[in-house]
């Protein structure tokens, strides 16, 4: 969930001091960003790959910490429930073949895990939601044992004051509540990070918002949750909710911590730092060492301990990141992105995402402002439900101009956008192409990896009842992974066993 900054042990909420922290924490960040240069550097794109661990009959398997220790990479950490682990591969030079270079690590830390989890009768899943989940998984018993998962939780209920609500539309709608945050680990993600410098903060910012809903439309891979069809990315839909602090009755003044947006960013990365300490309270009020109100020795910028532990837990699908790393920095991480179905089908998600990003931004910024952001937040949501089916509105190169089409042909019209963008980064025009291909044939084709599971969802219960159709469905999905192909050149089987 973005909450680790690595320190384990908790005090006593101290909200009141906590808030004090906050508002220096803002001050230094407004300093450093008005300091020329500060942040300046060569682009670099990282990467967050969120996985399951399950046993073998495809149910989860709660040794995350058992198999993070028998990795013993700091590369590997856990997440919030304990059949979630977290990759984190190391930033690469986008000039070049970042992708390959971030891909080659990626499958190395997974078949570290794989290799620790046969131990455990385990393997592991790279999916968006696993399609075998089930309501006792995802309760407060499940949560993995470490004092921040432990603060976070009370903090957002202490908030919330009501149970956790979902409800999503779908073929078989779903609706339940939970006392508990531990709904949130039915999702998995893989996150890109794009390191920006702060002059170029807010044309980025903007057209990584606006790039987002075509990105998402071609990349679902979560179509079922507790045994329901529901949306193309149902990810997104039980995200926001099951960490969602607003009370459920009367009326909602603020946005909830999970969301796009409440606008396109005109005041760069301080406004959207500043927007979330207005509106959202802390959770994690775990205090660091003072705020320094100047740079260290040697140039050293402040940690801002404070700051950065509260941006991890207002979990907008697009984040300001602000790292005090090589001399401090600005990132934007990308995050509504589905982990899975394979390693190829997630880099060419990322390369389309950061490449079309990167060519809107150097566009006139009236491209952006052409679409109201309520458009681009409405796109956004119509894409997770309706993935290439959704009809999309986007600007049509004029002021205050624009069109609706489908996302399938949105998507076919962007590449070359796409493709220019990363060339101009300096991305190897093989690896750019070799990877925006994969977009062009699954967005043609139309078998994402939600509507690969669909279809063979739908094949195996032409056999077998609903909760056995899922699992043979994900082990034809692990088998098919394992082949490392994309998806869209995946076989729909007409299981009969």
């Amino acid at each position: 969930m973005g909450t680790d900054i690595g320190k384990e042990e908790f005090d006593e909420p101290d909200y009141a001091r906590f808030a004090e922290r906050l508002e220096d924490c803002l001050t230094v960040l407004g300093r450093l960003l008005d300091r020329p240069g500060f942040g300046a550097g060569p682009a670099t794109v990282g990467a967050e790959l969120e996985l399951f661990l399950i046993d073998s009959a495809a149910r989860t398997l709660p040794h995350n910490q058992a198999i993070r220790a028998a990795v013993a990479d700091p590369r590997v950490t856990v997440e919030l429930n304990r059949f979630n682990l977290e990759l984190n591969a190391t930033p690469a030079l986008l000039a070049g073949r970042p992708f390959a270079t971030l891909g080659g690590e990626l499958n190395l830390l997974v078949d570290q895990v794989t290799h620790a989890a046969r131990d455990y009768g385990g393997r592991v899943a790279v999916i968006g939601i696993l399609p075998t989940l089930s309501l006792t998984d995802l309760g407060p018993g499940a949560m993995t044992d470490l004092p921040r998962y432990r603060v976070l939780a009370g903090g957002l209920r202490r908030l919330r004051q009501d149970p956790f609500r979902i409800r999503i539309a779908g073929a078989d709608p779903l609706e339940l509540a939970s006392n508990d945050v531990g709904l949130e680990a039915a999702n998995t993600s893989f996150q890109v990070h794009l390191r920006v410098d702060p002059a170029d903060f807010t044309r980025t910012y903007n057209a990584v918002q606006l790039a987002t809903a075509p990105v998402l439309a071609v990349s679902g891979n979560s179509p079922t949750f507790l045994g329901h069809r529901l949306w193309e990315e149902t990810r997104i839909a039980v995200f926001k909710q099951s960490v969602d602090d607003r009370h459920s009755h009367g009326p909602r003044r603020r946005p909830s911590r999970t969301t796009l947006g409440t606008g396109w960013v005109r005041g760069g990365a301080l406004e959207l730092f500043t927007e979330s300490i207005r509106l959202h309270q802390p959770v994690l009020p775990v205090l660091g060492d003072p705020v320094p109100m100047a740079e260290g020795a040697g140039g050293q910028a402040p940690p801002l301990d404070e700051l950065r532990l509260h941006q991890g837990s207002v979990w907008r699908w697009n984040r300001a990141i602000y790292d005090p790393a090589g001399g401090g920095h600005l990132r934007i991480e990308m995050r509504s992105l589905p982990a899975g179905p394979t390693m190829i089908d997630m880099l060419a998600n990322a390369a389309f995402l950061v490449g079309l990003s990167l060519w809107l931004a150097g566009q006139d910024q009236q491209w952006t402002y052409a679409l109201p952001f309520e458009r681009a937040d409405h796109g956004f949501y119509r894409a997770a439900q309706q993935g290439l089916s959704a009809r999309l509105s986007w600007p049509a190169g004029h002021k205050d101009q624009m069109r609706t089409l489908p996302a399938a042909r949105l998507v076919r019209e962007l590449v070359p956008a796409a493709r220019e963008g990363l060339l101009q980064a300096g991305v190897a025009a093989a690896e750019a192409d070799g990877l925006l291909d994969v977009i062009s044939a699954r967005a043609a084709s139309g078998q994402t990896g939600a509507a690969w599971q669909r279809a063979t969802l739908a094949a195996a219960e032409r056999h077998h009842d609903r909760q056995h159709a899922l699992a043979i469905m994900l082990d034809l999905y692990l088998r098919c992974a394992d082949t490392g192909l994309p998806v869209h050149t995946w076989p729909v089987a007409s299981p009969a066993r």
